[in-house]
């Protein structure tokens, strides 16, 4: 490697502006506490992109990106049958990322998805209907096992019904536009969802159904189960019928006590925590902390925002209300050992698939990364 190419940290940390953090009483320069400082460096910088085919995976190690979560099954990275993710093509996707230097830290199923119910193809789980659920459940239980023979050790998924929720586009630096939610603006298409009326009781029952049967499978076949919160939080009366009861960190908290394991935890999603938040760039660093000391997080989508519950946009990670330097140092202290991802970044009318801002994003996380020391 050149010496132009080669990372000098300390020009990056002063290039990036960390050196002129405040310096406040038990704290480093990068503003988080000293502690962090004599805790191993654990986390690594990873991407959920789709589709886990041969050129993307050849665009993610052009980055850097060496560990990712995968998506079998063809080229668009979904499937129609839930059953889709057998050991061979389990294997032939770690293959296929392995000869491009790359590991694949999880799974994305097409089952569980964060899509608005009315269009998704697989809602029994979540409409709690059976008994085509309990058959949905089946084949998670059959990904577990099967991810566990290939040696592929998390899967992610989410328990939504309104799926992500956003009220258009706001123009952001240069000729990007950033996506943005405003409760005041929001307008729903229709008064309820093919789901009906959703109150905390029915949901918390879905969920746990779900947690109940599939939990101690994965604890049987050691594979960390990571759900995303739901995106975004909405008023306790609900939104469309539906009670977000995964859009609050009281709810999380409750999310994760249901199943008392090693393998059942958050895919945490640092940009949809932060939209449940009064005051996030204040707020977030216990929340970290909390599920963190628990190791409860087990894969984190390190994006920003700009804005606070109710009221946000979606912006590019050096330009958002939360210190994304002393959220890494967070995330040190607790010993978070997994991926630091990119997500809902930015897009332009020459970059349609955000293809370059996801690049911007993947040199960002990685020098902070490097920066740790």
């Amino acid at each position: 490697m050149s010496p132009v190419n080669r990372v000098n940290r300390r020009q990056f940390i002063s290039s990036s502006g960390v050196a002129a953090l405040a310096v406040g009483k038990g704290s480093t320069a990068f503003g988080a506490p000293a502690t962090s400082a004599t805790k191993p460096v654990l986390m690594k910088l990873g991407c959920q992109s789709a589709p886990t085919n041969d050129e993307h995976l050849k665009y993610l190690a052009r980055y850097g990106v060496k560990n990712i979560c995968g998506y079998p099954g063809g080229e668009e990275g979904r499937s129609n049958d839930p059953n889709w993710a057998t050991v061979d093509e389990l294997s032939r996707m770690k293959d296929l990322a392995t000869k491009n230097g790359i590991e694949i830290e999880c799974v994305g199923p097409p089952l569980l998805t964060s899509s608005y119910i009315d269009n998704e193809k697989h809602p029994a789980i979540m409409l709690a209907q059976s008994p085509e659920r309990d058959r949905d459940i089946e084949a998670i239980q059959t990904l577990i096992k099967n991810c566990a023979q290939v040696g592929l050790p998390s899967i992610k998924y989410n328990m939504s019904i309104l799926g992500v929720l956003r009220t258009g586009r706001t123009p952001g630096r240069g000729d990007a536009s950033y996506s943005k939610w405003n409760l005041a603006e929001a307008h729903p298409k229709t008064p309820l969802t093919i789901a009906g009326h959703v109150d905390a009781d029915m949901f918390w029952e879905r969920i746990t159904y779900f947690l109940d049967r599939v939990i101690p499978v994965a604890k049987e076949y050691k594979i960390r189960m990571a759900c995303h919160p739901q995106d975004p939080g909405v008023p306790p009366e609900g939104y469309q019928g539906v009670d977000r009861v995964l859009g609050t960190v009281d709810g999380l908290k409750k999310f994760v006590a249901i199943q008392e394991s090693e393998y059942h935890g958050l895919n945490f999603c640092q940009g949809t925590v932060s939209e449940m938040l009064a005051d996030p760039g204040t707020q977030i660093y216990d929340v970290i902390r909390y599920f963190g000391t628990r190791k409860k997080i087990f894969n984190v989508h390190f994006r920003n925002i700009r804005g606070h519950r109710n009221d946000f946009v979606e912006v590019y990670p050096d330009e958002g209300d939360v210190d994304l330097v002393k959220a890494i140092h967070v995330y040190r202290e607790v010993g978070y050992p997994y991926m630091l991802m990119p997500d809902h970044v930015p897009v332009a009318k020459n970059d349609p698939e955000g293809l370059q801002s996801f690049a911007f994003c993947y040199g960002y996380i990685r020098g902070l990364i490097q920066s740790l020391g």
